[in-house]
């Protein structure tokens, strides 16, 4: 599971940016929390809100960004993969920052026993930086190297040092995406196997690639069929129509007064549509631990059927496998104490110099110097502008 990421220097965010998953006490949903099994928690669910042109996609985009620099390598020295190296972009609203290095920096726990350190500094698609550690959970001890990379060369760790690997790697090739792709180390394979498995939301995906990801699956698709019915859109069946001529053809089968009708998922609605593009990798993150990634999850999508993806995640007894929900959204009416905790909703607003800012709910004061009520009314108080309202709402609340 995701345990903090940072980033400086990419897009609109000029300054470090945090983003912080690690659970604050005292903020309810406690059963909702994922533990690592000795000291803390973490949370299942992180949403981002915010004006548009904010920095919302940008900070999903740093961390896609990341994950991508480093799978994408080893996919393609695997050949699952066509590789494209595209650099990342930096602030560009000033006379310094297109100069200097894209920062990137993760901690996450792919499994109960290490937490890993990643870091990662690139400039155009040259890495300046990489560093790779990994820490013990039981008692926290001290974390050790197992890479450490410079401008001036790469040093290995006393745990792999006495491999016979080769370090004369391109300089645009993360040295950590060169190993898992390579060699076959245990420490090197668990965190590229976690990063590997998460999954990052494109609905420009084509539909036969959602269609290999639950058809060739009976289990799978019946819990697939479960899940829409529970959101209201009663099917009884999918049917999948592939052939070279005619391509692929998806029917639902609705069942009224015993008898069957389909109906294509063309002349189905624009939300069962989405339900159907975004329920398959819910269900694949929840089967698996996946941390899933998803820019507007909200569009097109019924509040209550948000709401119920949401609760999907925080609710212990189908989230067995820690995976986690990161989303950006402009549906203000599920930011609800019975939604959210407040250290789970973020916000990101752009600043007067064109850098954006994030930060949680939970970092926020009342009139009083306190921190955010967990039982406050979250979406209210946003749209009046004390969160750091979007300014085109701000006149709308004068009227309500």
């Amino acid at each position: 599971m995701l345990s903090q990421f940072s980033f400086k220097n990419y897009k609109s965010y000029k300054d470090e940016t945090v983003f912080d998953l690690q659970a604050v006490s005292g903020q309810g949903f406690q059963d909702s929390l994922l533990s690592d099994g000795y000291k803390y928690n973490y949370l299942p669910v992180s949403v981002i809100y915010g004006p548009n042109g904010g920095g919302k996609s940008n900070a999903l985009e740093a961390l896609s960004t990341l994950i991508s620099t480093v799978v994408n390598p080893i996919l393609a020295i695997r050949g699952t993969l066509n590789l494209k190296i595209t650099p990342p972009t930096p602030f560009l609203f000033d006379n310094s920052s297109k100069d200097h290095p894209v920062e990137f920096e993760i901690f996450f726990q792919p499994n109960n026993d290490y937490e890993y350190k990643y870091i990662l500094h690139l400039k155009q698609t040259k890495i300046i930086k990489e560093q790779l550690y990994r820490r013990k959970l039981v008692n926290y001890g001290k974390s050790a190297t197992l890479f450490e990379r410079d401008e001036n060369g790469i040093t290995l760790g006393s745990s792999i040092k006495n491999k016979s690997i080769n370090k004369n790697v391109n300089e645009n090739m993360p040295f950590f995406s060169y190993l898992a792709a390579t060699y076959n180390i245990e420490s090197i394979n668990d965190a590229a196997n976690w990063l590997i498995l998460c999954t990052i939301i494109n609905y420009a995906l084509p539909l036969s690639d959602r269609h290999t990801i639950w058809n060739n699956d009976e289990e799978f698709k019946k819990n697939f069929v479960t899940l829409l019915n529970d959101t209201g859109i009663n099917i009884s069946d999918i049917i999948v129509e592939d052939n070279e001529s005619a391509g692929l053809k998806v029917f639902l089968e609705h069942t009224i007064d015993n008898e069957k009708y389909l109906l294509s998922l063309g002349q189905e609605s624009d939300g069962t549509k989405k339900l159907f593009s975004i329920l398959p990798f819910v269900i694949n993150a929840l089967n698996e631990g996946r941390l899933l990634i998803v820019d507007e999850l909200d569009a097109k999508l019924h509040p209550k059927l948000l709401k119920y993806i949401i609760m999907l995640f925080k609710d212990p007894k189908i989230n067995r496998k820690k995976a986690q929900l990161l989303f950006t959204s402009h549906d203000v009416s599920t930011m609800k104490s019975s939604v959210f905790r407040t250290d789970e909703i973020w916000f990101a607003y752009r600043k007067e110099d064109e850098s954006s800012d994030l930060y949680s709910l939970y970092e926020l004061r009342d009139e009083s110097g306190n921190h955010i009520g967990q039982h406050t009314a979250f979406d209210k108080q946003y749209l009046e502008g004390r969160y750091g309202a979007d300014p085109y709402l701000q006149h709308m609340t004068d009227w309500s």
